[in-house]
């Protein structure tokens, strides 16, 4: 049998002016303190901040999956309807099949915070060669944003009443041939199938 390639996660932050230097990013910071707070399984990461280009966006997508081969990458900003919120459409261009049920879910749980979450744009896709795929997803700008994205919304005790997008991600990658993820429970619990036999 062939043997897995460890975890590979990409981190893309698309801003003008955060890419330019005018302020700091706070994308890649966010979703890199969320990642080791959630995940227990190895991984490596590989992170751009870039600007809002379209074809920069789709250039660094294919790169990421293609030659960095990231089973996962997770994108931050620019999903919104402004002229220059253009994350969706580069992502869209580098697909090979769609997972519409994310974009579902997180307008869904952004809803339960802002009335604005109908603007939002934000796709899952999957990018496939002959030899690997990896899933890509498009995430909030705001820190706050991203973190209920990924954890879901919780009720008075702290229970999960909105499943974050996360608990899908896993078995996700099970399903394309990435490798094996287990999370911190306590911040995101990982669903699988019951059939679904966890690997070593």
């Amino acid at each position: 049998m062939t043997a897995v390639p460890p975890l590979q996660i990409g981190l893309v932050s698309v801003s003008d002016r955060a890419s330019a230097g005018v302020y700091e990013d706070q994308g890649i910071p966010a979703l890199s303190a969320w990642l080791e707070s959630a995940l227990i399984s190895p991984y490596t990461v590989k992170s751009r901040l870039i600007a809002d280009e379209r074809t920069l966006i789709e250039r660094t997508l294919i790169d990421l999956v293609d030659t960095e081969r990231c089973h996962l990458v997770l994108t931050t900003g620019g999903t919104g309807p402004a002229r220059r919120d253009v994350t969706p459409d580069a992502t869209a261009a580098v697909a090979t099949r769609t997972l519409p049920g994310f974009g579902e879910q997180m307008r869904q749980i952004s809803l339960h915070f802002v009335p604005t979450a109908i603007l939002s744009r934000q796709i899952g896709v999957l990018r496939e060669t002959a030899d690997h795929a990896g899933l890509i997803l498009n995430l909030p700008g705001q820190p706050k944003a991203i973190r209920e994205t990924l954890e879901g919304v919780r009720g008075p005790a702290g229970e999960v009443v909105v499943p974050g997008i996360f608990a899908a991600i896993p078995y996700c990658i099970d399903l394309i041939g990435g490798p094996y993820m287990e999370t911190q429970t306590a911040v995101v619990k990982a669903f699988r199938p019951k059939s679904a036999a966890a690997r070593p």
